[in-house]
């Protein structure tokens, strides 16, 4: 599906962020990213602080494509990664595993599951990755963003 199309059903706006917003936003990916870090914290808030950072980059790469989420619809956040192949050229496997921790942060949050060790490196290691990605796409697609 394309963003276009994303856009004819309501579930992306047209949008154009300014190069501040962009970097306000990145940094807070990159802060969050630190606070994931954080061994003294319980693993559900490293995975949480990892997992919105994991958010914050995928906003970002679809505003550097004039889109964001429509945030008054369900499923925003499954937008917001679905279309990381098309914003940034993330392979599909990757997008295979940000869903995957989408839905355990989903389980965690509405039906108290815990989340293993296990989730909680994977997600700040895919939080780690997106976030240069994004980072790296920008300076060659979007350095006026940068």
């Amino acid at each position: 599906m394309s963003l276009e199309n994303l856009l004819r059903i309501n579930k992306l706006q047209t949008h154009d962020p300014s190069r501040e917003s962009v970097q306000r936003l990145l940094q807070a990916a990159a802060r969050n990213i630190e606070d994931a870090r954080v061994e003294k914290i319980s693993g559900e808030t490293r995975f949480d602080a990892a997992y919105k950072c994991i958010m914050q980059c995928a906003m970002v790469a679809l505003w550097a494509n004039g889109y964001r989420t429509s945030t008054s619809q369900p499923g925003h956040h499954q937008t917001a990664i679905q279309t990381l192949p098309i914003t940034i050229d993330l392979d599909q496997r990757t997008v295979i595993v940000l869903n995957a921790l989408r839905k355990q942060r989903n389980i965690n949050d509405y039906e108290g599951d815990p989340i293993s060790e296990q989730a909680v490196i994977e997600c700040i290691k895919q939080a780690e990755q997106l976030h240069k990605a994004v980072t790296a796409w920008l300076a060659v697609n979007r350095p006026d963003l940068q």
